[in-house]
């Protein structure tokens, strides 16, 4: 029998080497160890995060602290690895520590993925288990699992310490937690060896330390206080949504709209003559989305360059009192955008005091004032309103930029002409045109190729486009997530795997958009600086950016913004929209600013049926629109009695809201509807049943404005009440059971 190839001790980066001038090694065993021994030598400062981490997991386990911990794929052995070494021991004997594996729980982790979305994996178990105090373990060679960033979000939300084992840096996950330790190393298999070390070096430290093993004993618990142990504070405070200010960084603009009326052309040209003109200025750009902000935050700060020009002294004035202002020297004038509208629709635009077509990058600002990363540092969340004037693209911003990111939200609205998001970057939001735009640059096409690729067949829906050209930026970029704004689509979620998540709007009709770009990303980055998920954030963007529209848009920035009703900043925000009366006055505004007519119609539409589909079908196609007057739940009971309705008015109002005949819905609470029609003062009222050669009671309300009412017939034997003793007759003739 041949004697055992004798075992060479390595007790350095250079006895690596050594083992591999004894040790016969093939080429592919040979690039592995050379991986690994380039990453040992970078290994010091892990070697350092590791050790602090085990003094401080022996302060606080052993007085009834918990550790949670997670991983993917080969990680998520190593998540078990440390939970078993803490519960059972590493070397010597101690107490059994509090150590959970939430990737190993096999049942939550199955009855999850059942009935929530793939995020929810890891931070649904982090909600139920964490306390404050406690310490999650978040482990991942990449640093891009949407599932641990959501984690981490979960965790400093309940008030624990974050800790990440990623790969190198930046990377998403690095940017949620409270420390990272960062392994350098190209290599997935290098970056989980030396994970597996660290952990190692986490739990010999913890050992070492006197406080882990006071008390020990061998077969038997360890009792400890009943609360979670008082820990030093970390550099971030976990879970609590942190008090700074949102920061607003990018190109201050001063929008100008000039309103008038046109009603004849021009004698010499085929031009419209617009007179009494009324002018109206408001913030526009990176101005506009710190004003919006400032419905949700109490605190906002606007960094931009902003001249000492009549047009910068302006929009100062208009910021006053609201929003905050670091203004940085340089950049040129103060860009104005100057609108001409006439009947609600927009003529012509001028710009002066910008560099409109160039390039956007080459914006010269002066010395960056010395406490902007302070600022920075303390930011709630941090987003950036980039309008193409090259503020974004210089480099010391960047950079300071770049690390804001990795310690607090970072919301980037991006402008095709502007410079790419810092890899930090939480949430990136292009409207649909600018994501088509980007993509094409990226992908080596023009903006006017990727652009039309919007108008591609059907089979090609507007969704699938913006899927791609999400996919493509999330590669290029190398951000968390990006979210491109659909219009009245809502907006597509992708965090580049999986597929995408698609964010509904509730419907507007024709609407003045101008703004809501600046309003999803103003109220996306004050949902994640309140500690909202990405996704939360987004569902709550929607509602705002639907809310503001509903309410005009724009043409409201002069008077004081309204916060929103929760400034939590994580709420569904789509029912406030359904059956307002500022969505169905917008919709009358937009069509009758086009020279449209418009209709509506009214009633309590319980069960709708196919009388109901003919009537509201032959209504819409009187005019330009049709809003429906719905009566109210309370409404509704007064006229039919107490079992009525079957419906509830939110539930009537969406079905409604269904029908492409339909453009808006509003309720009321009254009787008649005489009060609603007094604010949308349609043109024509429409009403279906047998009312011909009768008196409507909302035709003497609609002739104080010229407006009229008309009767159209109902189908014979439709109706909702009939429906209804239908079904009673029918349930008494044959009772259930039977």
């Amino acid at each position: 029998m041949s004697s055992p190839t004798p075992i060479v001790p390595v007790t350095s980066v250079t006895s690596v080497t050594s083992v591999t001038s004894i040790v016969p090694v093939t080429p592919v065993a040979h690039e592995h160890l050379t991986a690994l021994r380039h990453a040992v030598l970078g290994f010091d400062d892990c070697v350092d995060i590791a050790h602090r981490w085990g003094q401080q997991l022996a302060a606080v386990l052993p007085a009834g602290g918990r550790l949670l911990a997670a991983g993917n794929g080969g990680s998520a052995a190593q998540a078990q690895h440390l939970t078993a070494e803490l519960v059972g021991r590493y070397r010597e004997d101690r107490a059994p520590l509090s150590a959970i594996c939430l990737s190993a729980e096999t049942s939550s982790l199955t009855a999850i993925i059942n009935d929530y979305p793939p995020d929810e994996l890891f931070a649904r178990q982090v909600q139920a288990h964490g306390r404050p105090g406690d310490v999650l373990v978040l482990m991942s060679t990449s640093g891009r699992s949407p599932n641990l960033v959501a984690a981490a979000v979960r965790g400093r939300r309940a008030g624990m310490r974050v800790w990440a084992f990623t790969g190198p840096l930046p990377n998403p996950l690095a940017a949620q937690a409270d420390e990272v330790l960062a392994v350098d190393a190209p290599l997935t298999a290098t970056v989980q060896e030396l994970h597996l070390v660290a952990l190692h070096i986490v739990c010999a430290a913890l050992d070492a330390t006197p406080s882990a093993t006071a008390g020990e004993v061998t077969g038997q618990s360890v009792a400890g206080p009943s609360g979670p142990a008082q820990q030093p504070s970390p550099r971030r405070s976990g879970g609590s949504p942190v008090k700074g200010p949102l920061v607003v960084v990018g190109d201050a603009l001063l929008d100008i709209d000039l309103v008038g009326r046109a009603d004849r052309l021009c004698p010499d040209a085929a031009a419209p003559v617009v007179e009494d003109v009324v002018e109206l200025a408001r913030p526009g750009g990176a101005a506009l989305a710190a004003l919006l902000a400032a419905a949700d935050c109490r605190d906002v700060v606007l960094v931009t360059p902003l001249a000492d020009d009549e047009a910068g002294d302006r929009l100062r004035g208009l910021l006053e009192g609201r929003v905050a202002v670091v203004s940085l020297s340089g950049g040129g004038p103060t860009s104005v955008k100057r609108r001409i509208l006439a009947s609600g629709q927009a003529l012509a635009r001028l710009d002066s005091g910008g560099s409109g077509a160039g390039s956007g990058l080459d914006c010269q600002i002066g010395p960056l004032p010395p406490d902007l990363e302070s600022l920075f540092q303390g930011a709630s969340a941090v987003l950036v309103s980039d309008y193409g004037r090259g503020v974004t693209a210089v480099p010391q911003l960047r950079e300071l930029l770049d690390r804001a990111g990795q310690h607090c939200p970072l919301v980037w609205d991006p402008h095709p002409r502007g410079a790419a998001p810092v890899p930090s970057a939480r949430l990136v939001t292009p409207n649909r045109s600018e994501a088509a735009a980007l993509a094409g640059r990226l992908d080596g096409g023009s903006e006017h190729l990727s652009s039309a690729a919007m108008s591609a067949p059907p089979a090609r829906s507007v969704v699938a486009v913006a899927a791609g050209d999400a996919d493509t930026l999330m590669r290029a970029w190398g951000v968390s997530a990006v979210a491109v704004t659909l219009g009245e689509a809502g907006a597509l979620l992708s965090y580049g795997c999986g597929a995408p998540a698609l964010v509904p709007a509730p419907p507007l009709g024709t609407v003045d958009t101008c703004g809501a770009g600046d309003r999803f990303a103003a109220a996306a980055a004050t949902a994640l600086g309140n500690g909202a998920l990405t996704a939360e954030a987004v569902q709550y963007a929607v509602g705002a950016a639907s809310r503001f529209l509903a309410s005009g848009g724009v043409r409201r920035i002069p008077d004081p913004l309204q916060a929103d009703n929760s400034r939590r900043g994580v709420q569904a925000a789509d029912t406030e929209l359904v059956g307002s009366a500022a969505t169905g006055v917008t919709v009358c505004e937009a069509v009758r600013g086009r020279g449209g007519v418009v209709v509506a119609t009214g009633g309590c539409f319980d069960l709708l049926h196919t009388g109901h589909i003919a009537t509201l079908r032959d209504a819409r196609q009187m005019g330009d629109c049709l809003i429906v007057c719905l009566n109210s739940d309370d409404s509704v009971r007064r006229q039919k009695g107490p079992q009525r309705p079957l419906v509830s008015e939110r539930d009537r109002a969406q079905v409604l809201l269904a029908l492409e005949c339909v453009d808006s819905v509003v309720i009321f609470d009254e009787d008649t509807p005489a009060e609603i029609l007094r604010q949308l003062q349609p043109d024509l009222w429409v009403k279906g049943g047998d009312y011909v050669g009768t008196d409507l009671p909302e035709a003497a309300v609609l002739a104080r404005w010229g407006g009229q009412a008309v009767v159209l017939p109902y189908l014979p034997g439709r109706s909702t009440t009939r429906l209804v003793d239908q079904a009673v007759a029918t349930t008494a003739a044959h009772p259930p059971g039977r």
